[in-house]
């Protein structure tokens, strides 16, 4: 018998699953995802050789770690979506290297990603004890003044993910949670040749292809559904006109989608796509400009040389 909060978790995804394919076009929420399989995925994604998005934010936080120290002074660090973090490694190495202590809070949906991260940050840093926290992002806002100052880190152009009304009301609730003074550190993948965007959620190795339809195999072992995974495939492409890679998931055949919990069934027809996450690349200027707007403004970009990603500097405008 399930636990009632097991049983109110898994009635938030049939929900949020019957929401998108009762849309027109349908979708996916992507958060779902990233169940233990799927960050595990996500985390072999990160390591193909298409893939440049970690390697470069990581070089980058690698040669300006020490210098984003001395600019925000001593803070908490709060991470948003986590995940391994293992770019939070330069971070975390800049903000005790003079041997002071640090509190570090990370947020991840994935509990066992966040308890793999907190056993690798305690043996790396016995001096830091993660507090981590289970849940979306919203679940940290309320902390960000208890913790004040801090930096809220939001990195692997996770912001990508969210589309124009989420990004709003995202950008508002977290810019009303911070304290004046306090800090985002922000990445952000930038717009390149479509080429290299459409290579790198395609990779030849096929991992990503395993990530996204991972999400069905999660609606089939969690929901009830017996969806045919042989009858389905993974697409991404680069949508121009919106500056952002789609990702969907495509049905080869006729399926029905049946969620036990709700009783509930779609009918999906062959060749139909249902989107299961976007990637948003950023115009750097446009970014900067966009973002003041919620009084954050920029105290310095760091990028590499090609300009393919940046790293962004934000602090809360007094009020």
């Amino acid at each position: 018998m399930l636990d009632p909060a097991d049983q109110d978790t898994l009635l938030e995804f049939a929900r949020s699953v019957a929401r998108g394919l009762s849309d027109t076009p349908r979708w996916l929420q992507c958060q779902y995802l990233y169940d233990s399989t799927g960050s595990a995925l996500f985390d072999e994604i990160t390591r193909q050789p298409e893939y440049y998005l970690t390697r470069t934010e990581n070089a980058i936080l690698a040669q300006h770690a020490a210098e984003i120290r001395e600019l925000t002074g001593r803070v908490t660090l709060i991470e948003l979506g986590s995940g391994s973090s293992v770019k939070t490694d330069h971070l975390l190495r800049a903000y005790t290297a003079n041997g002071e202590s640090l509190r570090y809070v990370p947020v991840d949906v994935s509990e066992t990603a966040l308890r793999s991260a907190a056993a690798d940050i305690r043996r790396r840093h016995p001096d830091i004890d993660p507090s981590g926290i289970v849940g979306r992002y919203e679940a940290a806002f309320p902390l960000f003044r208890n913790h004040s100052p801090c930096m809220v880190l939001f990195l692997g152009s996770t912001v990508g993910n969210l589309n124009r009304d989420e990004s709003l009301l995202f950008w508002t609730d977290l810019s009303e949670s911070l304290s004046p003074g306090d800090f985002v550190l922000l990445g952000a993948d930038l717009v390149k040749d479509v080429e290299l965007l459409e290579a790198a959620y395609n990779d030849k190795a096929g991992v990503t292809a395993r990530f996204t339809k991972n999400l069905v195999a999660r609606i089939n072992r969690d929901l009830g559904a017996t969806v045919d995974l042989d009858e389905i495939e993974h697409v991404s492409r680069y949508n121009v006109e919106w500056q952002r890679i789609e990702t969907f998931v495509k049905f080869l055949s006729d399926q029905d989608i049946y969620l036990e919990p709700l009783d509930q069934k779609f009918t999906i027809g062959a060749g139909e796509m249902v989107m299961s996450e976007i990637s948003r690349k950023f115009v750097l200027e446009n970014l900067i400009e966009y973002l003041r707007a919620f009084g954050l403004t920029s105290r310095r970009v760091f990028s590499d040389e090609k300009e393919w990603f940046g790293v962004l500097l934000l602090q809360r405008d007094a009020t």
